[in-house]
């Protein structure tokens, strides 16, 4: 399915920040959508990025100065401004950040700004103290009084709210706002308007006692790009989201409700609420065992060896699977250490799925926590392998193939 973002005309605007190289990550993934991107810079973010690479990138010259060094042209900030669908400023320094908020128009990215008719995106990125000093928060609360939105990074999982704080936002991140933007804007009646979704997130908590328990790695960051993306082609989405799942943001957000669950137990329990959707996809990575008993008190190191009971949990997926209607289309994923298209390709049928996606421990890059993944889609239409790409994107194949699947 074609971007939003395809055929939009964006001004990408850098300022002198050490995140500056993460612009040209920004400009390849707007292009990959089929956006234009027209990059202003500012003199002090060529000491970080040259005008030459984002040139090579863009296939169009890279504006820093009001008259073009080659032939002395004039780059008219108004025409600029005019032209562009979108504005985003990233990274966006502690100074232009200033500039922008108090109309000080010496250099070219804040007069092209100053004229721009687009919505503005800035991007903050800069040392937390600076980020947290009131002349800084003071000129962010002025950007927003403005109409300009505020992309702040997200905290990792086991970090502080703060540790996020005045960082910039990654350029995937980025992109999929900017997608939410034009998706919203556009308000396209699209193939799943109104569908009602499921998806579940993330791992499980299994108890051992108050401060132990049993887990795994799964960040939740596939579940909640899949939220994102149907979201965005206009579902409402229920996200049964196990401990430190990220939250939903941007504009399509409105459309995903978080349901918070611990254990396995928990998370059978919230699905079985929310069943009967029709679209069901059972993304997050349950526990298959979970301890007989929780001890109500930390359990005291005591001789050389424990002994730990585990009893077998729900299996969820199969529980959808069994009790499905007739218009459901239901989804599961299995990570796989062996044989993985012969152990996916026998849940599929043991759980009566429609589609179960598969992804391998074997494959670099794939997996928990990170970014990226590569997996294969297996359904009645055969197998799908796709190439490692980010977890957004992967979810926009995910979705693009549930859509195939209902018509």
């Amino acid at each position: 399915m074609r971007s939003s973002l395809f055929g939009k005309n964006i001004i990408l605007g850098i300022s002198g920040s050490i995140a500056a190289y993460k612009a040209c990550y920004l400009i390849r993934g707007l292009i990959k959508k089929g956006a234009e991107v027209q990059v202003v810079i500012t003199e002090s973010g060529k000491h970080f990025i040259t005008p030459t690479t984002l040139s090579t990138l863009t296939s169009k010259p890279c504006i820093s100065e009001f008259f073009a060094e080659n032939d002395g042209s004039w780059h008219s900030h108004v025409d600029l401004g005019l032209w562009a669908d979108v504005m985003i400023v990233a990274p966006a320094t502690a100074s232009t950040i200033g500039k922008m908020a108090n109309g000080i128009a010496d250099n070219m990215l804040v007069t092209t700004y100053l004229s721009c008719k687009a919505p503005v995106y800035v991007a903050p990125a800069m040392d937390l103290d600076m980020y947290r000093h009131p002349s800084t928060i003071n000129n962010i609360e002025k950007l927003k009084s403005y109409g300009n939105t505020i992309i702040e990074a997200e905290s990792g999982e086991l970090a502080s709210h703060l540790m996020g704080k005045g960082r910039m936002q990654e350029p995937e991140r980025i992109v999929e706002i900017l997608e939410n933007h034009f998706d919203e804007q556009s308000n396209v009646k699209g193939p799943l308007n109104g569908a009602e979704v499921m998806i579940t997130a993330g791992p499980t908590y299994e108890c051992i006692d108050p401060v132990r328990f049993i887990s795994n790695y799964s960040s939740g960051k596939m579940g909640m790009a899949l939220a994102n993306v149907f979201a965005r082609k206009g579902a409402h989405v229920t996200v049964v989201a196990g401990p430190g799942v990220p939250r939903p943001s941007g504009p399509a957000s409105a459309r995903i409700e978080m349901v918070d669950v611990v254990s396995a137990q928990q998370m059978f329990d919230a699905v079985q609420l929310h069943k009967d959707k029709t679209i069901l996809v059972m993304c997050a990575a349950v526990a298959d065992f979970t301890p007989e008993h929780c001890a109500d008190k930390k359990i005291r190191r005591e001789g050389d060896q424990m002994m730990l009971t585990l009893t077998p949990t729900k299996d969820i997926a199969a529980f959808v699977g069994h009790h499905r209607k007739g218009n459901q289309t239901i989804v599961g994923f299995s990570l796989e250490t062996h044989n993985a298209l012969e152990h996916a390709q026998e849940k599929r049928n043991k759980k009566q799925l429609d589609m179960i996606v598969m992804n391998s421990l074997e494959d670099e890059g794939a997996g928990f926590g990170g970014d990226s993944n590569k997996v294969t889609l297996i359904s009645n239409r055969g197998n799908r392998a796709l190439p490692l790409m980010s977890k957004t994107d992967v979810a926009e194949e995910i979705v693009s193939e549930i859509i195939k699947l209902r018509t």
